[in-house]
């Protein structure tokens, strides 16, 4: 079964990795898959109550690939950490099948009781670079969780989540194949283009009026500064 298991790992990164060249490469030089198979290993022990050495082969694996996964997690088939460098996966955390984890993702808990304090992860869901889960929450199936976003409340199923707090900017009602870091939504610079809007609105509204009141209206020493801040958003994929 370890075998077979094993061997499903090392296809799942040639599905999920376009830099993964051959199996030779991919058995040597992947510590996400070093980690995951530590991690078997480890939580079989853990589950057979020989705990101390299954947290030896767990702190040592740390160690070696810069990844902490609690023995006691739970995690699916076809779970891939692409790169890795400081993920940690808390120990009653719960990994679903077919789930991307990209480096410095964190499944963290947010209580001192002993029961469940981390979070479940459905299948499909895609982990962001930097993402980080708090608490007993659930991610649905398929969900996408940006980079950098911190997840404080459960997720729906094939929603988009980004931000801080983060928020679900897509609902999953429209399918999308893949989590595109370069074109996430950006929920705060989408209310700073309705704030403008609106004042653009309300200018023009106090423009008529002064207009037709004969009023000496004073020059826009602002206008410069927000064409300006508008440009710069404009650039960098805001407004």
């Amino acid at each position: 079964m370890f075998f077979r298991t094993f061997r499903e790992d090392i296809r799942t990164v040639f599905d999920k990795d376009p830099a993964a060249r051959n199996v030779l490469e991919v058995i040597f030089f992947y510590p996400g898959l070093h980690a995951l198979w530590s991690h078997r290993i480890a939580h079989f022990l853990w589950q057979h109550n020989i705990r101390f050495v299954a947290r030896l082969i767990s702190h040592t694996s740390r160690f070696f690939t810069s990844i902490e996964i609690h023995p006691g997690a739970i995690i699916g088939r076809r779970f891939f950490i692409d790169h890795g460098a400081g993920v940690v996966i808390g120990e009653t955390s719960e990994i679903g099948d077919d789930v991307l984890a990209y480096q410095g993702v964190a499944l963290a808990g947010t209580t001192l009781d002993k029961g469940k304090r981390h979070p479940t992860i459905g299948n499909g869901v895609v982990l962001g670079t930097g993402a980080t889960a708090l608490g007993a929450i659930k991610i649905g199936d398929g969900a996408k969780i940006g980079a950098g976003s911190v997840v404080v409340k459960s997720v729906p199923p094939g929603a988009t989540v980004v931000g801080v707090p983060g928020r679900v900017t897509e609902d999953g009602t429209a399918e999308a194949p893949a989590l595109d870091h370069g074109k996430l939504p950006d929920p705060v610079a989408e209310a700073i283009r309705l704030v403008l809007q609106e004042q653009d609105k309300l200018e023009e509204r106090l423009h008529h009026l002064e207009s037709a009141s004969g009023v000496t209206v004073p020059a826009d020493e602002l206008r410069e500064k927000r064409e300006e801040m508008v440009r710069d958003f404009s650039e960098g994929g805001g407004i």
